[in-house]
């Protein structure tokens, strides 16, 4: 696919975010996917960019729910995505996935799988150094780190409660996770 048709795709995707607001809508594995955004995952959102955003080095900023075409397939809108502050300023709606040097998810019912099986792969095999999945499903945030060709060879699980300290490229980060949200329904 070329620029001009990732653009016109991307657009198209756009006008469906505005005929359905309140649906997150990404490019997958070749398919449109929309999901329901719900007020934990905004919350969670929201929490994650107060913390990071004071502790990010200078020249380095913070995007939400912007495209990153990986390929003619998957166009994923992260949670949370920390690029270069010079590229975040031209605030675009798309940017190339190799600006992208950590990135979070926030885990929704519909996207378990992505989240935690197809997104790891993608973001890894670009080198994005640091992986966040944030699970208010579960009460647990999953790290992943060390990117390779197949996916991330390091990965911790930690429950909510402690203190999370990410060992980045950026510097060491320090996420309170006592006060992120859980989902009243979790899963033990």
């Amino acid at each position: 696919m070329t620029v001009s048709g990732i653009d016109r795709l991307h657009s198209q995707l756009s006008k469906l975010e505005d005929m359905f607001p309140g649906f997150l809508t990404e490019i997958v594995e070749g398919s449109i996917v929309m999901n329901p955004v719900r007020p934990f995952h905004g919350k969670t959102i929201q929490r994650l960019w107060s913390i990071v955003e004071g502790q990010l080095p200078e020249g380095w900023a913070l995007v939400s729910d912007v495209a990153f075409p990986f390929d003619d397939a998957n166009e994923f809108c992260p949670d949370l995505a920390v690029i270069p502050a010079e590229a975040e300023a031209e605030n675009r709606s798309a940017y190339p996935a190799d600006l992208i040097e950590l990135v979070a998810e926030v885990v929704s019912p519909e996207s378990v799988r992505r989240d935690y099986e197809m997104k790891p792969r993608w973001y890894a095999s670009r080198g994005i150094a640091n992986y966040l999945v944030l699970d208010p499903l579960k009460g647990h945030v999953v790290t992943m780190w060390n990117p390779g060709p197949d996916g991330y060879r390091g990965r911790d699980t930690i429950s909510y409660g402690p203190e999370l300290a990410v060992d980045s490229s950026l510097g060491k980060l320090s996420i309170p996770t006592a006060r992120l949200p859980v989902d009243p329904k979790a899963r033990s």
